[in-house]
């Protein structure tokens, strides 16, 4: 069934923010803080793969996501949905399966054998693809998947992930010079707000990680 009649967007941004902390897909840290794939230290981490585990939130999170697709982007406004790999899989074929649409996958580089391929499924040249993932952070690893898209002669205009950073400068204009609009459901001030309500961390730890999100580049462990 295609969804089509769900909450407005700062109610799923907080619905979605609520579930993710339920799961414990987020994790504050401000002592000993987790070291990204950057090099660069954070009281923050999430993990969006846990999502797969829970089905009455992956359920809901998935519906949240078709829907905001169609709002955002157009109710007839894609023909194909790819997955990235990996984490991007079972997320594209869930929006793929709600949105009644074809699905493929993306590879991050050619398997190196057989046909070489970077793009597993069917996409044809002329199709209307969005690109589907869990997460973004600078929106540098999607570039590469939608070039590997358009390069089947297919286009792809938007990319869809239930979580984005939301912290860094020029995420969403440099998505846009690469003519890629970014739909999300939730950003870590959307965490932030809802770990504060719920209580969900002491004020130490909060106040760090709220440091943390106003200044990214310049945060160091206390």
């Amino acid at each position: 069934m295609i969804p089509t009649s769900f909450p407005a967007k700062d109610e799923i941004a907080r619905l979605t923010a609520g579930m993710l902390l339920e799961i414990g897909a987020i994790d504050f840290n401000a002592t000993e803080p987790f070291t990204h794939a950057s090099g660069k230290q954070a009281p923050t981490y999430v993990d969006c793969r846990k999502l797969i585990s829970f089905p009455r939130i992956r359920a809901t999170l998935m519906d949240f996501l078709a829907v905001s697709i169609m709002r955002e982007a157009g109710f007839e406004a894609f023909d194909n949905v790819a997955g990235g790999e990996t984490a991007g899989i079972p997320f594209g074929a869930m929006i793929a399966e709600r949105l009644a649409l074809p699905m493929t996958y993306v590879r991050k580089k050619p398997k190196g054998y057989g046909r070489n391929a970077r793009i597993e499924g069917v996409m044809t040249e002329g199709q209307r693809v969005i690109l589907v993932e869990d997460l973004t952070t600078d929106g540098g690893s999607k570039l590469s998947f939608v070039d590997a898209i358009r390069e089947t002669g297919a286009t792809c205009s938007a990319t869809a992930v239930i979580f984005y950073y939301g912290i860094f400068d020029g995420v969403e204009e440099m998505l846009g010079e690469h003519g890629v609009q970014l739909i999300s459901l939730c950003t870590w001030w959307d965490v932030l707000s809802e770990a504060k309500a719920r209580g969900a961390y002491d004020a130490t730890t909060l106040d760090a990680v709220e440091a943390y999100l106003n200044d990214p580049a310049g945060w160091t462990p206390a």
